[in-house]
């Protein structure tokens, strides 16, 4: 058994659903999303160094569908991890499950290549797997963090500041630790998810935390069970105003795709600059984009979703435009700040949103909708924007992105206006 002093102390005293033991669990799970996302980008400064040293022989291509193979995954298998949970109404064991399959493919992949030559094609199949158990613990911290106490804005502010914290970190360590190896980041991410299964070995079940499934409610969640895929549609007929934050999770995940592949590959071409620099241009946005979620978060239950999620994206549109047609890298660093402090204030209004029209027995299916969508758009991202990029260049690539986060502000804003979430959802109860 774990020994209750340290950090197990810390969680389970006092117990969950009071507001000492809702905030000690906050934090656990926050860091959960952390160490999850901290892995994942560790990879991206240096990714055309990566994929070169696993047997690619292009840049642009191969580092594509290497990133696109795991957010491939994370689409089809977020809703089953959330279906899963959901059925037998916990969060944690499935929690413990993803980070320790997720930090397997990590080390295949990092050891792979030393014990025989592998196609690049069985490293895409590593790639997809890994993406497949990582999607599990971070799409479920979240879910868990929407079932706590203290205010929606609140739970998802300190969600997104667990996200904007492991990539600021995640971006800058990576082009560092790819000077001293291209397989290194891979043990480093495998090492982040060996912490985040151990945390939530600490963190009890939420106290509004699904219900195993019965034979009474069988029925009812029969279609959810089949499919996860079908189980985000089923969601969707349910709550159809889910599809406004599912759009925005969609678009702003497009962007951060685009980023991580079309912007890194820009950053290292258009400026010379090497992993390490490129690393500190991504930092540039993730820190304010860390540091900001949470007071954001919490200024969306006193003011409402809306204004955040409109104000935000459509400038966030125009700061992505600004940082493909920037002359200077330090005029790079200054947008990339600018789109990172926009992106802390639409990003928990919008993760909140979506616990604000879910019901409290689907929140596992929402979020996981929710995670789906952003999957898909940072897939599109990714390989729309390097098709883009290819076809017409890095400027219009970079137009391109910016123009669609500003439309889809401008055209939901009169949907966003007419939904009706309850006055008690918008501020900490």
């Amino acid at each position: 058994m774990p020994d209750r002093g340290g950090l197990a102390a810390f969680v389970a005293s006092p117990s969950l659903g009071s507001r000492d033991g809702d905030r000690r669990a906050r934090v656990v799970l926050a860091l959960v999303v952390f160490s999850v996302l901290l892995a994942q980008v560790l990879l991206y400064p240096g990714v055309d160094r990566l994929v070169g040293a696993l047997g690619a022989t292009t840049d642009l291509d191969a580092s594509m569908w290497f990133l696109a193979s795991e957010f491939a995954a994370f689409v089809l298998f977020a809703g089953v991890w959330g279906v899963a949970s959901d059925a037998v109404g916990r969060r944690m064991p499935f929690i413990v499950a993803g980070a320790l399959g997720g930090a397997l493919g990590y080390v295949a992949l990092a050891v792979l290549p030393g014990m025989f030559a592998p196609s690049f094609e069985t490293v895409l199949l590593l790639r997809a797997l890994q993406g497949a158990a990582t999607i599990g613990p971070f799409s479920l911290a979240m879910t868990a963090l929407m079932e706590l106490g203290g205010g929606h804005g609140r739970n998802m502010g300190a969600a997104g500041i667990a996200i904007g914290s492991g990539t600021a970190l995640g971006a800058p360590l990576g082009g560092q630790l790819y000077g001293v190896g291209a397989f290194v980041p891979l043990w480093a991410a495998a090492g982040a998810l060996l912490v985040a299964a151990a945390l939530a070995l600490f963190v009890g079940e939420p106290r509004e935390a699904t219900s195993p499934t019965t034979a009474s409610d069988a029925g009812r969640d029969d279609a959810r069970s089949r499919d996860s895929l079908r189980a985000v549609l089923v969601g969707l007929r349910r709550s159809p105003a889910l599809l406004v934050p599912y759009a925005f999770g969609f678009v702003d995940r497009l962007t951060a795709g685009f980023f991580a592949l079309v912007g890194t590959l820009y950053f290292r071409s258009a400026f010379e600059a090497s992993p390490a620099t490129t690393g500190l241009l991504l930092g540039a946005f993730f820190v304010p984009f860390a540091l900001l979620q949470y007071p954001f978060g919490v200024l969306s239950d006193r003011i409402g979703r809306t204004t955040p999620i409109v104000a935000g994206s459509a400038l966030y549109g125009v700061g992505v435009v600004l940082v493909g047609a920037a002359p200077s890298l330090s005029l790079v660093a200054a947008a990339m700040v600018a789109v990172g402090v926009l992106g802390a204030l639409m990003a928990p209004a919008t993760m909140a949103l979506v616990t604000d029209l879910a019901g409290a027995e689907e929140r596992g299916v929402a979020m996981a909708g929710f995670n789906v969508f952003g999957s898909v758009g940072f897939l599109v991202g990714i390989v729309g924007g390097g098709v883009a990029a290819d076809a017409f260049g890095f400027g219009t690539a970079f137009l391109l992105a910016g123009g669609l986060e500003l439309l889809l502000a401008l055209g939901t804003l009169p949907f966003l206006l007419r939904l009706d979430v309850g006055r008690q959802a918008l501020f900490a109860r």
